[in-house]
């Protein structure tokens, strides 16, 4: 099941009012995934800085004496920002590794949802509403931003195994579908290097366009490349520093629909996703054709 959303901003009305469009997305999505939600925000990001995204089961605890620990290690903060279960720390650009091997030492509760100079992720456990309310996204600003409701069917339903994933800098995915050889690309990416942490399908996903990239390949062309390699039924979502693709396996059996304005491009599962949004009756409507890969960035 599952239900996927996004909204890139063309202008800046729609900048100003992108987590309260996402969130009444995301809400409308809650039938189709009950369990856990949770969404990527590309916003801000000050120059020669990046941003490294943290998750707590405990984070009265956790994040105190945050910045501190860092510090004695030698990386600079400059701020850190704490939302709920979540720290926004902003950070001096190409430190975040750094960052990442302190924290796995000296806090190993601390999860990374996403690093990067533009991406925060947000996600949890509970109803898709819950999960909005809990980090204030309706009052979020941003370029763009991607969101998933999840019903779990091939792991549990965890913080970590909800979407979205992100594998790579400012790169994150969502997804509705299955794909039925991801046993086999988890080994063979885990082989080659690349960090997987769930039996969730959809970071063995991200993995892949990350490693693909990595290896020269645009995100079209690592988009592309996928349609030979994956063994499913599926629709991408794939979130970039500066905008955002879709892709739909061959067959195009999951449901997907998208919206262009002159102020902002949507995508929702379904058309119900998108009624609220301004200007929808004067959108260009389309469902996304099979094995084409669409990209709009900034």
């Amino acid at each position: 099941m599952c239900g996927i959303v996004g909204l890139f901003a063309k202008s800046p009305g729609i900048e100003a009012e992108m987590g309260a469009h996402l969130s009444a997305m995301l809400i409308t999505m809650s039938d189709r995934g009950p369990d856990s939600a949770g969404f990527a925000i590309y916003r801000g990001g000050a120059a020669g800085q990046e941003k490294l995204t943290l998750q707590s089961a405990d984070p009265d605890t956790e994040f105190d004496g945050l910045e501190q620990v860092l510090r004695d290690a030698g990386v600079s903060v400059h701020t850190i920002e704490v939302i709920e279960t979540h720290a926004i720390l902003c950070l001096d650009e190409g430190t975040t590794d750094v960052a990442r091997a302190v924290l796995a030492d000296a806090r190993p509760g601390l999860r990374v949802m996403s690093r990067g100079r533009a991406i925060e992720i947000y996600k949890e456990v509970g109803l898709p509403r819950e999960v909005s309310d809990r980090f204030q996204l309706s009052t979020m600003t941003g370029r763009h931003a991607v969101g998933h409701t999840r019903m779990a069917t091939e792991s549990a339903v965890t913080t970590l195994g909800a979407h979205p994933f992100s594998t790579a800098p400012d790169q994150c995915l969502v997804h509705n579908g299955s794909m039925s050889n991801h046993n086999n690309m988890r080994r063979e990416l885990r082989h080659a290097g690349r960090r997987i942490e769930t039996e969730n399908d959809t970071e063995v996903a991200a993995a892949y366009l990350s490693w693909r990239m990595d290896q020269g390949q645009n995100l079209g062309e690592a988009l592309k490349t996928g349609l030979k390699d994956y063994d499913g039924f599926y629709t991408f979502l794939v979130g970039t520093e500066t905008g955002f693709g879709v892709l739909r396996d061959p067959i195009a059996c999951k449901p997907a629909v998208m919206a262009e304005t002159d102020d902002y491009v949507a995508f929702g599962s379904e058309y119900r996703a998108l009624v609220n949004l301004p200007g929808i009756e004067s959108a260009r409507v389309w469902e996304p054709e099979p094995a084409t890969v669409y990209f709009w960035e900034h």
